[in-house]
């Protein structure tokens, strides 16, 4: 027997269409590329997407054609994110920090039609412009009367395609297991790989973006998310803002600590979003202005593990919650978040800020496991390490324009990351299998040992790498960025873990470097430390 219910399909212009109607006023604020605060709402949002999905239509748009981007967080980038997809079109978001090998592969492997950027990546596609490759149309996404004097000739201008396009389009209806979106793998090991996303997995991901026990994304909430709408579709928040009418911040190019802090305190912003860097930038600016976050209620910090100290700077410092979260590009990106149960409310300041080090506990709508090198399941007893890994409604089943991959086996994607779950279901990341050291038979934490040296006074920045060694077969070396004007040498770093880890966790010595390798998403490339210090 069936239920007797309406059935509508799950689609992106859903989203954009129940914001406008309910929430039309509320504002989308960006910091342009050109300089200049531009505010609008979602129900100019809405009525400019229908125009662009008209106006990519008379470029030979159809449905499933891939369309790309290069551009940062501004309102435009999200009128093409309902635009696009909403008329059934594939929007392809890519990371202008690949490198041009990279780039070049995932633009032949997409077969991208049509390239929007902005001017500060007109370098990157006027080189594309001169390449052989699949795209038609280049789009500046600007106005015609900015145009400069070094723009290349051929360019289209997103604002005039725009302007003149008819509002009356209607959003076509379709299969909800339809694609909506491509992002691809940094890619540090092999080339890129495409993850293709639902507009079903993509609904169902934004929903448990606004669940209590997730991120809690509501109307109340003043949203920045710092996280790059060329990542992983910033880890959904554009689609779960118009499910809930979240007034949003975007930041654009503006990503240092000065810049940042203007726009939280002037446009009120209680809920940010990004990687643990850019928040450290954002702390320094506070405390060298000695203000406090007036505004901010939660941080969610994502992309690799937060340091104790960043976690102690906003709750001591600013009264503010920290949440953590696990999640890949395969996974939407939320796979985890950590939230306290209520049985932890009486908990210590101590034990409650071990609790938040974890990455957190599953969400409704995934499931997680850890298992040991012959795929053997391990048990949740917060003790049993393994490789972690992870099924979903929102877990790609596959790369694009694969059909299978070593990376699933058996209904379960293997992440790479080693990680112990407890019997709350709290995962404790410890490293990823191609990082895990292993000294005198024992496992070291290379991002326990990066946290805790992370904590040492003047250490802006660390990662932790193995080098072979006789005796123990490897041993832990830690590279450590100085903060400016601080004069910690080796053995106070030394001394400091030595009170904080485990004896054999303590490196013998300590590299210093002026900065640490970044890959395409903000992570350290622990690769090239490898190569560095090889010797």
């Amino acid at each position: 027997m069936l239920g007797q219910m309406m059935e509508a399909p799950l689609l992106i212009s859903n989203t954009i269409d129940f914001a406008a109607k309910f929430h039309p006023d509320v504002e989308v604020v960006s910091r342009t590329v050109e300089g200049p605060i531009h505010r609008t709402s979602y129900g100019e949002i809405a009525r400019r997407s229908r125009k662009l999905a008209r106006a990519v239509q008379r470029l030979g748009v159809q449905s499933g054609t891939r369309v790309a981007t290069i551009a940062w967080n501004t309102h435009r980038h999200l009128e093409l994110y309902f635009g696009v997809s909403g008329m059934g079109s594939v929007l392809h978001t890519i990371n202008p920090r690949l490198s041009s090998e990279q780039m070049d592969y995932v633009v032949h492997h997409a077969e991208d039609h049509v390239l929007f950027f902005d001017r500060s990546f007109l370098p990157l596609a006027a080189r594309l412009m001169q390449a052989s490759n699949p795209i038609k149309h280049f789009v500046l996404m600007g106005s015609e009367k900015d145009r400069a004097s070094g723009d290349p000739g051929g360019l289209k201008y997103y604002d005039e395609l725009v302007d003149e396009a008819s509002s009356d389009y209607e959003w076509p209806q379709f299969d909800e297991r339809t694609a909506s979106s491509l992002c691809y793998t940094s890619g540090t090991t092999g080339d890129p790989k495409g993850v293709l996303y639902s507009h079903r997995s993509t609904i169902l991901h934004s929903y448990c973006v606004t669940m209590a026990d997730s991120l809690a994304l509501s109307n109340r909430d003043v949203t920045l998310p710092v996280v790059p709408m060329f990542h992983v579709n910033a880890w959904g928040v554009p689609y779960a803002a118009a499910m809930v009418g979240s007034k949003l911040v975007f930041p654009g190019p503006g990503l240092d600590g000065p810049r940042l802090l203007d726009l939280v305190e002037q446009e009120g912003v209680t809920s940010l979003l990004g990687v643990p860097t850019v928040w450290m930038n954002l702390l320094n600016e506070a405390r060298v202005r000695d203000v406090k976050l007036s505004s901010v209620e939660k941080v969610v910090i994502g992309g690799s593990a937060a340091p104790p100290s960043m976690i102690e700077g906003f709750e001591l410092g600013h009264d503010v919650r920290v949440l953590h979260a696990w999640g890949m590009t395969e996974t939407s990106p939320l796979g985890t978040v950590c939230r306290a149960l209520r049985k932890h409310d009486e908990m210590s300041s101590e034990d409650r800020r071990k609790l938040q080090a974890k990455q957190g506990r599953p969400l409704f709508g995934v499931d997680l496991r850890i298992v040991d090198d012959q795929e053997q399941v391990l048990p949740h007893d917060g003790v049993a390490a393994g490789h972690l890994q992870i099924r979903g409604s929102w877990v790609a089943s596959s790369y694009f324009k694969t059909e299978s991959s070593h990376a699933h086996r058996e209904g379960w994607f293997a992440t790479g990351d080693i990680a112990c779950i407890d019997p709350d279901g709290y995962v404790l990341l410890t490293d990823r299998s191609k990082d895990v050291i292993k000294s005198g038979g024992e496992w070291i934490s290379s991002i326990g040992l990066e946290g805790a040296a992370m904590e040492c006074p003047g250490v802006a920045q660390a990662a932790v790498i193995a080098t072979p060694d006789e005796k123990w077969v490897e041993r832990p070396l830690l590279v450590v960025v100085k903060e400016s004007e601080t004069q910690v040498d080796s053995e106070q770093i030394l001394e400091f873990l030595r009170a904080k880890v485990p004896k054999f966790w303590v490196p013998e010595r300590v590299e210093f470097v002026d900065a640490l390798p970044l890959g395409a998403t903000g992570k350290v490339l622990k690769r090239e430390l490898r190569e560095i210090f090889a010797s």
